[in-house]
C-alpha cells in the first residue's frame, strides 16, 4: 500500500534497473513520471505498463544541468506534488585511472553526482512544502568500496553517499526519507554502455554482469527495501560480502580486490 496513489518519478526508466522499476510501480496504482533521453524508448516502456494512462513520459539528459529545474517544475505544475523520487539514471567506467582522459572522469560526476544533486534539490522544495517525501538514490556496491577499472565511477557513487548522508540528517523534520540503494551485478546494459578511457562506450558486456542478478528481481526487493524507508539496502551476490569484509578485514579485502576479476 505505500506506493498506492503516489506520485512517482524515476530517471533512468527506459531501460535495465529503471524499466524495471517502472512495471512493478505500475501494479501498484500510482501516478508514474518517467524519464530519460530517449523519448522512443520511454515510449515502449509506456506501452508495456499495466496502466498506461497512468504514466506521464517526460525526456531528460541529466549531464544537462541547466534544464533539470524546469523539468521538476513541469512534473509540480501537473501533479501539484512529489512524494517519492528514484534517482535511478547514470553511467558506468570500464578503464584503468592512468589512462583515462580527465574529462571522462568529469562526464562521471557530472552525470552520476551533480546531475543526481541537482535534480534532488529542485524537488526538495515542493517535498518540504508537503512535508512529505521519500528519496531513493542508486549507488551500487562501489558506493561503499572501490575496484580496478572503475576509479570515477567509484569516485561519484561515493559522493552520493557523502551528499545524501548530509541530506537525510538536514530533512527528517520535513518528514522526508532518503535510502541508498547499493547493488552489485544486475543483468542490464550498464557493462555495454560504460565509458571507456576515451569516453568511447564499452559496447561489450561483462561477464559478472551477465551473470547477475535480473531487473525484475532487483526491483522487487528494492521496492519493499524502499516501502520499509530503510536508510541503506545492500543487494547482491557474493559480492555484496565486500563490504562486511572491507568494514572488519580491510587488509585482506585490499588483497582480494588486487587480485579480482572485476571486468
Amino acid at each position: 500500500m505505500y506506493y498506492k496513489n503516489k506520485v512517482i518519478w524515476i530517471t533512468g526508466a527506459s531501460s535495465g534497473t529503471g524499466e524495471a522499476l517502472v512495471y512493478e510501480l505500475a501494479e501498484k496504482d500510482a501516478d508514474i513520471i518517467i524519464s530519460a533521453r530517449r523519448e522512443d524508448e520511454l515510449k515502449r516502456v509506456k506501452n508495456n505498463c499495466k496502466n498506461p494512462d497512468n504514466i506521464f513520459i517526460l525526456p531528460l539528459d541529466l549531464e544537462k544541468h541547466e534544464e533539470l529545474p524546469e523539468k521538476a517544475k513541469t512534473v509540480i505544475d501537473k501533479y501539484k506534488r512529489i512524494d517519492i523520487l528514484f534517482n535511478n539514471g547514470g553511467v558506468s567506467q570500464r578503464s584503468l585511472a592512468e589512462n583515462t582522459d580527465i574529462n571522462v572522469d568529469k562526464r562521471l560526476m557530472n552525470i552520476n553526482y551533480f546531475g543526481t544533486v541537482i535534480l534532488t534539490k529542485a524537488v526538495l522544495p515542493q517535498m518540504i512544502k508537503q512535508k512529505s517525501g521519500h528519496i531513493i538514490v542508486m549507488t551500487s556496491l562501489t558506493g561503499k568500496f572501490g575496484t580496478p577499472l572503475r576509479s570515477a565511477y567509484a569516485a561519484s557513487k561515493h559522493a552520493l553517499h557523502g551528499f545524501f548522508d548530509s541530506l537525510r540528517a538536514e530533512i527528517y523534520k520535513y518528514n522526508i526519507s532518503v535510502t541508498l540503494i547499493c547493488a552489485g551485478f544486475i543483468r542490464t546494459r550498464i557493462a555495454i554502455n560504460a565509458l571507456t578511457e576515451n569516453g568511447e562506450k564499452q559496447n561489450a558486456d561483462d561477464p559478472k554482469t551477465k551473470a547477475g542478478m535480473s531487473p525484475k528481481y532487483f526491483a522487487k526487493k528494492t521496492l519493499k527495501a524502499v516501502a520499509k524507508k530503510k536508510e541503506e539496502f545492500i543487494i547482491g551476490g557474493k559480492e555484496k560480502y565486500g563490504v562486511y569484509i572491507k568494514r572488519f578485514f580491510p587488509n585482506l579485502f585490499s588483497k582480494i580486490i588486487r587480485k579480482a576479476n572485476v571486468r
